[in-house]
């Protein structure tokens, strides 16, 4: 049985929520061992936010990179069949012929790392011409204040924004952009494993 994707809970867990609602679109709930969920939350939110506050800030490039392997060695072990991959400064784009778009072109989803008026994690689920699909775990009060980016909740199982693509390769700091290559980052998951 598939979910609807769901919103963070506080202003915290993009991370780990972004982590699940791509696990939600992969995975019947069935299937889903509950040892992944326990892990993606207890290795999350990890920052130390500015007050000196555990969690403050939100989930590390460290703890996603150790949560991709750690899912990559979920699928190794059979518990799940899932191949997932940690990228990070240019080889997280959405060009033709690179690992993230042919990643979500195959059926996949990653979680990105983009601005929003600071720093959040995302869902990537689809890429159509020249627009990206994504769900956004941040929920909007209003409608979204950038005239190119759409919401969209008639798509509660896989998206929430329409994105033009080209504000993701931004390298520079915008809604919606990856922003410079040094703080670049995605988890790409994939239903099977990679050969």
């Amino acid at each position: 049985m598939k979910v609807p994707l769901r919103y963070q809970v506080t202003n915290y867990d993009c991370g780990p929520t972004s982590l699940l609602n791509g696990l939600s679109i992969l995975f019947e709930r069935e299937e889903i061992p509950p040892e992944v969920l326990r892990r993606i939350v207890a290795c999350s939110i990890d920052w130390i936010g500015e007050d000196g506050t555990p969690g403050k800030r939100g989930t590390t490039h460290a703890a996603m990179a150790h949560l991709s392997a750690w899912l990559e060695d979920c699928g190794r072990a059979g518990w799940l069949d899932l191949s997932c991959r940690y990228l990070t400064g240019k080889d997280v784009t959405l060009a033709e012929g690179s690992s993230l778009r042919g990643a979500i072109l195959r059926g996949g989803t990653a979680v990105a790392f983009i601005d929003l008026d600071g720093w959040h994690y995302i869902l990537l689920t689809g890429v159509e011409e020249d627009r990206v699909l994504a769900f956004d775990p941040w929920i909007l009060p209003e409608p979204f204040p950038v005239p190119d980016v759409k919401t969209d909740y008639d798509h509660p199982y896989l998206y929430n924004r329409v994105v033009p693509l080209e504000r993701f390769e931004s390298t520079d700091i915008h809604p919606y952009s990856f922003g410079p290559y040094e703080t670049r980052e995605a988890v790409l998951m994939t239903k099977g494993r990679t050969k």
